[in-house]
């Protein structure tokens, strides 16, 4: 068996149709100073926290150079998540809306760093499935784990008449 025929979420449409458009199609295309560029944000590496930062036209996305690049490109697609899709000094809104804005975080995370179109060329059923998409697309076991789980819960059903 191939990949399962799933129901896509709209946040998760929304980045695979803007990496198709820009011509992402395999795993070797995510390079995130392109992604950065292509977004019209500066992606630095310095021995601190993950931040986005905005002043003015100013972007820019801080990685921690402190962590291995599987890390670092993980935090680079949350951060990239805060630059485009909210608004706002965290550390100055209500609880509950940055909690909402960490949880479209993690979840644009997910979409951004194993999408949608390149990943359905995968057989989800190999034994060393979560081994190939962390090494192919240079993320942690762990995020490749909790990507496949989000899958298998939005498995269509086949209908057999």
């Amino acid at each position: 068996m191939g990949f399962p025929i799933y129901s896509t979420t709209i946040l998760e449409d929304l980045v695979t149709q803007w990496y198709i458009n820009h011509r992402y199609n395999n795993p070797e295309d995510l390079n995130i100073q392109d992604i950065g560029l292509e977004s019209q944000i500066f992606l630095r590496c310095k021995p601190m926290q993950a931040r986005f930062m905005k002043v003015g036209r100013f972007q820019e996305i801080i990685v921690d150079s402190r962590l291995p690049t599987i890390y670092q490109r993980e935090q680079f697609f949350h951060e990239l998540c805060h630059a485009l899709r909210h608004a706002g000094r965290q550390t100055m809104m209500p609880k509950a809306f940055h909690e909402l804005q960490e949880r479209d975080a993690r979840h644009f995370t997910l979409y951004a760093s194993l999408p949608a179109h390149m990943i359905n060329e995968y057989t989800v059923t190999s034994p060393a499935i979560i081994d190939q998409l962390s090494r192919d697309f240079k993320v942690p076991r762990k995020l490749c784990i909790e990507r496949l789980e989000k899958i298998k819960g939005r498995i269509v059903p086949s209908i057999k008449i």
